[in-house]
């Protein structure tokens, strides 16, 4: 039990670790600041799931157990299924894909994601929370970019309302601080603090959308940065199942084993957009803490696995 007289004498309090925090993390956690943490972690989880209920979108729970690597190039966890192997989920966005060709319109999912990356930087975790969500769209896919910032107003009303920039205006304002880069170069994570340092002092905003991402032509892309860091990458997903297989098989993805992924648009789907967004990631951003670790009540990382 935590004594009920926390009065200290005055004397500075020493230095502890975080490994050694996180080594004997329920007595961390009796610390008020460290539960407000996850008291704000949970806030967001509300407000995530209260503002798509009321644009009508639906909660769907997905398979984290999948038969291929869900994109391609990026790590994956592979385990033994009975006599064959499996994947875990790195937030995929097929099943959602799949509901919103099922005639779902809109949905969202708050589930556990998994990537099996040996970086150990202060953003990067092997297993964290994930907040996806796909929707259809009639015109343009401007509209799910929309309601995606409006989302991101919602969680931290305190700061100004969005900015949108094309990713050859970001060129523009790095150019402008002496930083060159290419049209169809994809930015670093220095270049994006920088970006996030250069956007707060030139339109005062802590949250901006970057749009139109470069492959061999300006892309139906975009990512969302809060604080100079990337929140959130999304993209129009290609619905039309002939150029689907095309893109899978160039990725070297066995075509088989994604099957029933595929014939769900051979039944016809619409246009349609997602986004996936790291829980962890945007409370460290919006409460400052510098290391996601903080902002992760039991954290995953190539070198724990434990408590």
């Amino acid at each position: 039990m935590r004594p009920d007289d926390l009065s200290v004498d005055g004397t500075q309090a020493p230095h502890i670790s975080q490994d050694t925090r996180l080594d004997n993390r329920v007595i961390d956690l009796r610390i008020p600041a460290n539960q407000a943490i996850y008291r704000v972690e949970a806030g967001v989880c509300k407000i995530f799931r209260d503002t798509l209920d009321a644009k009508g979108f639906v909660e769907i729970h997905t398979p984290k157990i999948i038969s291929a690597t869900s994109e391609g190039g990026a790590s994956v966890f592979q385990v033994t299924y009975f006599k064959s192997n499996a994947y875990l989920a790195q937030f995929p966005p097929f099943y959602k894909q799949m509901a919103v060709a099922a005639d779902f319109g809109k949905v969202y999912t708050i589930e556990a994601v998994f990537r099996a990356e040996s970086t150990n930087g202060h953003r990067d975790l092997t297993e964290f929370v994930g907040l996806g969500l796909e929707m259809a769209f009639g015109y343009h896919y401007q509209a799910v970019v929309d309601t995606i910032g409006d989302l991101f107003i919602q969680f931290v009303k305190g700061l100004p309302e969005r900015l949108h920039l094309e990713y050859r205006e970001s060129l523009t304002l790095l150019a402008e601080d002496g930083i060159q880069m290419g049209f169809e170069e994809d930015s670093s994570t220095d270049n994006e603090r920088i970006l996030g340092r250069i956007v707060k002092a030139k339109y005062h905003a802590d949250f901006y959308i970057l749009d139109e991402y470069p492959l061999t032509k300006y892309s139906n892309s975009y990512d969302m940065f809060m604080r100079g860091e990337e929140i959130l990458s999304g993209a129009e997903r290609i619905h039309d199942p002939q150029l689907l297989v095309h893109y899978v098989k160039h990725h070297q993805i066995n075509v088989n084993q994604i099957k029933s992924y595929i014939d769900a648009f051979r039944y016809g789907c619409p246009p349609h957009v997602g986004g996936n967004i790291g829980l962890e990631r945007v409370v460290m951003l919006y409460l400052g803490l510098g290391n996601v670790r903080k902002a992760t009540m039991f954290p995953r990382d190539p070198k724990r696995v434990t408590p």
